[in-house]
């Protein structure tokens, strides 16, 4: 599978890495700092994680916390489980050439895992698609736009081919439409038995009516 990615999206990958080199080096290695500020906040989905359990705690954004927590779970199942031991893609800078040359400009920051899909963009697209789903239309904004950001920061540092950053940014917002009906259903159920302790923790004394709408998620969702 590797083989067949580097094949057949050679052209793509190398023409992109290059071109973004290219703004590297224009910049004189300007952006590199914040690239690696970026980068930092997703590592091992640490900090989605982060931002999903801080809104466990209030009321109004507890089904947005959960939404996130399973996004990112989901994402990280399928990307560190199943695609990147079964595609089995070197890093970028792994073989001796222009991209190695662009990895050790760039700070030579050497990744353990291997490449495909993009593990951070993925947790990031899962964290930031499930809060525009379950949160105010005004974040969807910002949410894209620190996710594009994220991915762009992992081919800016060579540590991922521009098809690795494509399938994680799919991936992530995929896992984060399964959690967001997953997390609606779940809560739907729980607003029905409030007697329940754990639906009561859960909603937060949410009313037994499915249909009335907390704040928070879809309560505060504007079309």
């Amino acid at each position: 599978m590797a083989e067949w990615l580097d094949t057949v999206f050679a052209g793509f990958d190398f023409t992109i890495l290059r071109a973004i080199h290219e703004f590297a080096v224009a910049t004189g290695g300007f952006f590199t700092p914040l690239m690696y500020f970026v980068s930092i906040f997703a590592w091992k989905g640490l900090g989605m994680v982060l931002l999903g359990a801080a809104l466990l705690f209030p009321r109004r954004t507890r089904r947005v916390g959960v939404c996130i927590l399973l996004a990112v779970l989901l994402g990280a199942l399928v990307t560190n489980l199943l695609l990147k031991p079964t595609v089995a893609r070197a890093r970028p800078y792994a073989g001796a050439g222009q991209i190695t040359d662009w990895w050790i400009f760039a700070g030579g920051a050497r990744e353990s895992d291997l490449s495909f899909p993009s593990g951070h963009t993925t947790a990031t697209a899962a964290a930031m698609v499930a809060l525009f789903l379950s949160f105010k239309r005004r974040y969807a904004f910002p949410a894209l736009i620190f996710a594009l950001l994220m991915g762009f920061s992992r081919m800016y540092l060579m540590v991922h081919y521009p098809t690795d950053v494509l399938a994680g940014l799919l991936i992530g917002a995929l896992a984060a439409v399964a959690a967001f009906f997953a997390v609606r259903a779940l809560f739907r159920l729980a607003a029905r038995h409030p007697e329940n302790r754990f639906c009561r923790v859960l909603c937060g004394g949410c009313p037994a009516d499915p249909s009335h709408k907390t704040g928070g998620a879809d309560g505060d969702r504007k079309e």
